[in-house]
């Protein structure tokens, strides 16, 4: 019988190897997608992962735009930003962002609000490739197919 380490094993950066995901969003819930992508961005899927270290793989998201909301979110979930002046802050519902020109900001913001601040999670963000439509640069990468809509019955709406 073996016996078992009492050593906890942290990975260095050199020796991370990172992969590459595709996602297709078409008809996925926010929320139960950010989650997803938002562990394999920091590689909390790997048996390696550690905490302070960009372990995490790239995650390519095509169909961005065509995200679901559940429940009353579409017209009630608002975006607030400040432009910097005194009273200047503006709110955007859901429905208008998604409507918008960039509709892939309300998965980002969602992934984005779901990793580390500071300098960690904006690495870790930079392997997130996000697209509206179904054409992305990245098929050179070849990367595997992850299909999200069959790990859980709820994560699609309408199945």
């Amino acid at each position: 019988m073996k016996a078992l380490s009492k050593v906890t094993r942290s990975v260095k950066p050199a020796e991370v190897d990172k992969k590459w995901h595709l996602i297709d969003a078409d008809g996925l819930v926010v929320g139960r997608l950010a989650v997803i992508i938002a562990n394999r961005l920091r590689g909390k899927h790997k048996p390696s992962f550690t905490p302070h270290v960009d372990c995490g793989d790239h995650v390519v998201v095509i169909n961005a735009g065509k995200v679901r909301l559940t429940g009353n979110k579409l017209k009630q979930k608002t975006y607030y930003k400040h432009t910097g002046y005194a009273g200047g802050i503006k709110e955007i519902t859901a429905d208008k962002v998604l409507d918008g020109r960039f509709p892939e900001r309300v998965l980002e913001k969602a992934v984005e609000r779901m990793v580390p601040r500071g300098p960690l999670g904006r690495a870790q963000m930079r392997a997130l490739h996000l697209y509206a439509g179904t054409e992305h640069p990245h098929a050179g990468q070849q990367p595997e197919t992850l299909d999200v809509a069959s790990l859980n019955r709820k994560n699609k709406v309408g199945a």
